[in-house]
């Protein structure tokens, strides 16, 4: 076959439709290349679905040289995108061996078992105080692992770290404690909500406010069972079930083919959950709700686990917080010198000030590695985990954790990196804040600069994998780029994003950013649209 092309002429030989040996010189390979995905490009963002938003593209090699670009400078909302600057930054600066350590202390016990004092659960960051299994696994390898075992074990309690403190003082003999069970999270002051989350996010498991002292995810699996029969009151649970929030439940049963919503709202500080609306026959409602104080609801559920061992509690549940003293803004340049690499695995200190001198009992839970957890935070898109990564980072290199110093530290890991200052905005480490901005060339730039350190191989087997798992399982479900897309997602309101590398038909691996603002709302037409540039991408190089 004979290809005429910018005056070369191309021979070119295929035994395979992505497997082709060509004899035109490398450069007008490059060019036609780009010629080419410029074309299919532009028909695909101005197809009469998508071509009222903004789009963004920038495709690079994997050093860095460019291979096409569209609106790469200009400014779009990173969304869940911004995890990937926030987990990169942790994975140099913290480390991928990196732990906490959460702690629990105690006065004295007399020799009749009593703990004159309050006994203290200390918060260190932990994002896995929870029945997570780790490292991830994608359903089907659970699936595959439970199959093996001869005599499954029951699933494990979100709470059971909680339990296990609680089992200390069991075996320390304590029966009485005159005091308070309190959960501190002090280690970082109380900014429980970044800059500009919406207040309707604050209700649900993506949006659960920000604490040192994390369990369970920092949210509660609520479930609307509908009646027997159109007309009954449905059923509303949540688990952990702990005396926590009051449910007032005005959900009614309609038919199983009758439209039905459910309706959840939940003031700012209120302790009332509010369900409204129909469920149908059938069809019970599963949600994830917030935890509105987490170090409180530690509390209580270590109470809760102590009264139940038998242990008798004078005192109540209650959280011990701080507020910030950094009166630095968000953009405010970062005042520490950040390291090249860190030596070693890194444990970030929490002081246990509660007992200094006539000390009881202590337990500690050591927190799975950075690595681990930056996985999850990838696979799944967990916005939680990002705000404690952004925390840990202004708590090591900043003075008090808060995310205005978390932000400082990221961006100026950045900088480090090669980015252009002007080229990016954060004001959170999910990207659940409006107020971030990005330019696709950014974000481009980052996946070159992290594919040269020594901890990316670890940091791109937390990408998920089209086709196989996280939240690119269900797309890119086909060959040929099954298996071959690690890229993170990214959807918030009306701007999409989807940022990694991808093998292409030539056999090389490129990177690409492709992000865009106001798109039509609630359609998919985007998403579709954005994989459609991934295969081009990967067709034309």
């Amino acid at each position: 076959m004979l290809l005429r092309a910018r005056g070369f002429l191309r021979s070119t030989f295929c035994l395979l439709p992505f497997a082709c040996v060509s004899t035109l010189p490398a450069l007008a390979q490059a060019a036609l290349a780009k010629s080419s995905l410029a074309k299919r490009v532009d028909a695909i963002v101005n197809a009469p679905g998508v071509a009222r938003a903004h789009w963004g593209i920038a495709v690079t090699t994997l050093d860095g040289t460019p291979v096409y670009s569209l609106n790469d400078a200009q400014y779009f909302r990173p969304a869940s995108n911004a995890k990937l600057f926030t987990t990169a930054a942790a994975m140099h600066l913290l480390g991928p061996e990196a732990r906490v350590t959460t702690r629990m202390a105690a006065q004295a016990i007399s020799q009749a078992g009593t703990v004159d004092g309050d006994i203290v659960l200390y918060g260190a960051g932990d994002a896995n105080l929870s029945a997570r299994h780790l490292p991830y696994e994608t359903a089907a390898a659970r699936k595959q692992r439970e199959a093996r075992s001869a005599a499954p074990a029951p699933p494990e309690s979100p709470l059971a770290a909680l339990a296990t403190f609680a089992d200390g003082l069991v075996r320390a003999n304590v029966k009485t404690i005159h005091g308070d069970i309190v959960g501190d999270d002090t280690l970082w002051p109380m900014e429980p909500y970044p800059s500009d989350w919406s207040i309707d996010d604050a209700v649900w498991g993506y949006g659960a406010p920000v604490s040192a002292l994390t369990v369970t995810d920092n949210q509660l699996q609520l479930t609307v069972a509908p009646g027997a029969n159109a007309g009954d009151l449905a059923t509303v649970s949540l688990l952990p079930a702990l005396p926590y929030y009051t449910v007032r439940s005005e959900v009614t049963t309609v038919a199983a083919n009758a439209p039905a919503s459910v309706r959840i709202d939940r003031d700012p500080g209120s302790r009332t959950l509010r369900l409204l609306g129909t469920i149908a026959v059938g069809k019970p409602d599963v949600e994830e709700i917030a935890i509105a104080d987490p170090a409180e609801y530690a509390a209580v559920a270590l109470k809760s686990f102590l009264e139940n061992d038998g242990i008798q509690v004078t005192g109540v549940a209650r959280a011990q917080h701080r507020l910030s003293s950094d009166a630095d803004g968000f953009t405010a340049e970062s005042r520490t010198s950040l390291p090249s690499l860190p030596k070693g695995p890194r444990s970030e200190a929490v002081t246990v000030s509660g007992c200094l001198d006539n000390c009881g009992p202590r337990s500690e839970h050591v927190s799975p590695t950075l690595a681990d957890d930056v996985s999850v935070t990838l696979k799944v898109s967990q916005n939680l985990h990002a705000e404690l990564l952004l925390r840990r980072l202004g708590k090591q290199y900043g003075t008090e954790g808060s995310s205005a110093q978390g932000a400082r530290v990221v961006r100026q890991f950045l900088l480090n990196a090669g980015l252009n200052g002007d080229d990016f905005v954060f004001y959170d480490g999910s990207g659940l804040s409006s107020h971030d901005l990005v330019t696709p060339r950014a974000t481009a730039k980052l996946l070159a600069y992290a594919a040269t350190q020594p901890w990316f191989t670890l940091w791109r087997a937390g990408l998920p994998v089209g086709g196989v798992d996280g939240s690119l399982a269900g797309r890119f479900t086909e060959a040929p780029l099954k298996s071959h897309v690690f890229a993170k997602t990214g959807t918030l309101g009306e701007s999409r994003a989807l940022s990694g590398y991808v093998d292409c038909h030539s056999g090389r691996t490129v990177v690409f950013s492709i992000l865009v603002d106001n798109h039509t709302p609630a359609t998919s037409a985007d998403r579709d649209a954005m994989d459609a540039i991934v295969a081009a991408i990967a067709a034309e190089n």
